[in-house]
């Protein structure tokens, strides 16, 4: 990753730094400020019974929505709009239900490879 990719990355307050990093790694740069305003603004404490969770613990969630979406906006957005419904359906969808690590050995994965590029 470069350096202005790892800048970007930092620039969003409300999501964690690993999750920020995804976003850089996984859409293209002009999808990048819509990808984090979406996750930020409708992918969190809005989310039922996620409300007390800070952005490191909404990572299980928020990685489910990118997985999903492939890079893809319109995708991200169903993601977040399957979240809003019944976050469980996403996780199943991301293959992140049956295992509560499975999100951080997904991302280590994913970053390991946008690290080798």
């Amino acid at each position: 990753m470069s350096s202005t990719d790892e800048r970007e990355a930092m620039g969003a307050a409300q999501l964690s730094p690993r999750t920020a990093q995804l976003v850089v790694a996984v859409f293209s740069a002009e999808d990048r400020d819509s990808a984090r305003d979406l996750l930020a603004n409708q992918c969190g404490t809005n989310l039922p019974f996620l409300e007390k969770l800070d952005p490191v613990q909404l990572e299980r969630y928020r990685f489910a929505a990118i997985r999903v979406s492939q890079g893809d906006l319109k995708r991200l957005e169903s993601a977040v709009t399957l979240a809003k419904r019944d976050w469980r359906d996403l996780l199943m969808e991301a293959d992140f239900g049956h295992d509560t690590r499975a999100h951080e050995h997904w991302c280590a994965e994913i970053l390991r490879r946008a690290l080798e590029q």
